[in-house]
């Protein structure tokens, strides 16, 4: 975990750009409120508002970022309303928090618009609990909203807009389907029923911070789509949380609210949540339990009682998203496993057949598009194979296999990468065995994704001439891969 977090590879600094941004675009939103004369709670919310909108945000281009962002406080006002207006009758409440649950999951099937959406709502909500929002504080809340999100939206398109240079992010859409057979469907209802475990029980436990094993529930929901991809993500929630609480003790209790030390940290907390979110689940978690622990040092309530009540309400609402996983129209790992695979091998053969044309001589095939969706495709592969190779998983057999899967589409990858390197080049010349190697290629990918039990065979050793030997390296790799995803269990990936 200490190696991914200090020596993972940051290409183009941009985790460093992202994080530094929000650092500033979420101090200018405080400085704005306080400027405006808001109170500790208003510059909190904003501040908070802000947070948000720099990190959730993720839509392709900069104009849909834009977009997104613009429609930001259009959701999150009438929650805010809702969460405050209820606050007084329990039951209502409760009932619209579950609804916003339901709903914001629901809304990822819309891509990353509805996924930003519905963090949005379900966050005003929570923050709504979190500073015990009262209906005569709103009009101050409303305007804390809108002048942080302008600010976090000034910083980001306007004074430090980075991703203008970068190409339009490809973002992959989850497996489709209908129904309950649709993943954010399940999903909906899963987080719906761990969300109302965590509310009961988490109330059991405390009254006045229940809200946060809600909390919990939610954001290990987030990102996830297979039981297994959650069940990894609560333990490590939970984990980061333990780690958050001990550095807690020495930094935010020790601190006790004071403004300039207690900024200093926030702003270093800040710049963590950002920095370790593209790495680890864990890291980012430990600085999200110190930024609230230094934020209810500077709202004076603090103590060492509150961060056992952390931890215990995490637990809860860990164990919630765990029952409604195994219980509550079950995501199997490996439906989730198999359909990253698949798309990912039909982006190899995508890739290699635009190389192809390029390297033909067509003026319109363009295979860089494709190889940064290949990238992004191996990403999700990697995600959904991570609870098959997690310390704690206790069937070797699979996370060996799981491993070798991973390590042939790396290979694949490698390849495709360089056959499009040596397409790039104006002066390679087209070969006619190319098309017989990509007609390989494609049939290997064809037989390999309709689980086709024909054989899939390797090729002769490799030619001097660069991008045949990428093709051939390429079908070395696909060959490689028929005897892991062909186990005789019944699963492409083992069962799992």
């Amino acid at each position: 975990m200490l190696k991914r977090m200090f020596v993972a590879p940051d290409p183009g600094r941009a985790r460093l750009r992202f994080a530094a941004r929000a650092v500033l675009g979420i101090g200018l939103a405080v400085v704005v409120c306080f400027l405006a004369g808001h109170s500790l709670v208003g510059a909190v919310t904003g501040g908070l508002a802000a947070l948000l909108a720099l990190f959730t945000v993720a839509d392709s281009t900069v104009r849909g970022q834009a977009v997104t962002t613009a429609l930001l406080p259009a959701v999150g006002v009438p929650v805010l309303a809702a969460a405050a207006e209820l606050h007084a009758v329990p039951v209502a409440r409760d009932l619209v928090f579950l609804a916003v649950v339901g709903a914001g999951v629901y809304a990822r099937r819309w891509g990353p618009r509805g996924h930003s959406l519905g963090v949005f709502a379900f966050m005003t909500f929570f923050v709504a609990q979190f500073l015990h929002a009262a209906p005569a504080q709103l009009p101050e809340l409303y305007a804390a909203v809108l002048l942080s999100v302008l600010s976090a939206a000034a910083v980001r398109f306007g004074v430090w807009c980075y991703e203008r240079r970068l190409p339009p992010a490809v973002v992959p859409s989850p497996p489709a389907g209908r129904g309950l057979a649709r993943v954010t469907t399940r999903q909906a209802v899963q987080a719906t029923a761990g969300a109302g475990f965590a509310l009961v029980v988490g109330q059991l436990v405390s009254g006045q911070r229940w809200y946060w094993a809600v909390g919990a529930t939610w954001w290990i929901f987030v990102n996830t789509a297979s039981r297994g991809e959650t069940l990894v993500r609560g333990f490590r929630r939970v984990l980061g949380t333990v780690i958050g609480i001990c550095l807690g003790f020495l930094v935010a209790v020790p601190v006790g609210g004071a403004p300039v030390p207690t900024a200093v940290l926030v702003a270093v907390a800040v710049f963590g949540i950002f920095y370790t979110a593209a790495v680890s689940y864990t890291w980012m978690m430990l600085w999200v339990t110190l930024l609230a622990e230094l934020l209810y040092g500077l709202l004076g309530v603090l103590n060492p009682g509150l961060l056992a009540l952390r931890l215990a309400e995490t637990g809860v609402g860990a164990l919630g998203a765990a029952l409604a996983v195994l219980f509550v129209l079950p995501v199997t790992t490996h439906a989730i496993t198999d359909a990253w695979i698949q798309r990912a091998l039909r982006c190899v053969h995508a890739c290699t057949a635009e190389a192809a044309a390029r390297l033909a001589g067509s003026a319109t095939a363009d295979p860089a598009p494709r190889v940064a969706e290949l990238e992004q495709l191996l990403g999700r592969v990697r995600l959904a194979v991570a609870p098959l190779v997690h310390p704690l998983n206790p069937m070797p057999a699979r996370k060996r296999r799981a491993r070798r899967v991973v390590a042939l589409l790396d290979d694949c990858a490698r390849e495709v990468r360089g056959l499009v390197a040596v397409a790039a080049d104006p002066e390679a010349s087209h070969d006619a065995r190319l098309a017989a190697a990509c007609w390989r290629v494609e049939a290997a990918v064809e037989a390999l994704t309709a689980g086709r039990l024909e054989h899939v065979r390797g090729p002769a050793e490799p030619p001097a001439e660069p991008a045949l030997a990428h093709l051939h390296g390429l079908e070395r790799a696909l060959a490689a891969l028929a005897e892991p995803l062909r186990a005789p269990t019944g699963s492409r990936l083992v069962g799992a």
